[in-house]
């Protein structure tokens, strides 16, 4: 049993639906936080969160594109995007809306 699941985990990883599924899930994921905060404004900004998701997506991406050995530029542009939106997402931790720099 375990072994079956070790050869369907592993084929699904190198055919990218593991992958595929993961970006699914991420979009979801997205979706449903845009959609929450919409509805109940208590629920954490999507402007806080989603540059981390954006980040995830893209290193998921790229692993994707790796597998399907396409050209090195998607990868990079992939790569550069996840760099990006990880910056983004430490600016948006370090520096909240509202705070000046003045403050103390």
């Amino acid at each position: 049993m375990a072994a079956l699941l070790v050869s369907w985990m592993e084929s699904s990883l190198i055919s990218g639906r593991l992958l595929d599924a993961i970006l699914c899930l991420i979009v979801i994921e997205g979706i449903v936080i845009i959609v929450a905060h919409r509805y109940n404004s208590a629920c954490p900004s999507p402007r806080t969160l989603i540059p981390n998701l954006v980040s995830g997506a893209a290193l998921m991406l790229g692993i994707r594109l790796a597998l399907s050995q396409a050209e090195w530029y998607w990868l990079t542009l992939c790569l550069s995007v996840s760099l990006l939106a990880h910056l983004t997402d430490l600016v948006l931790r370090y520096h909240p809306p509202g705070r000046t720099s003045s403050q103390s």
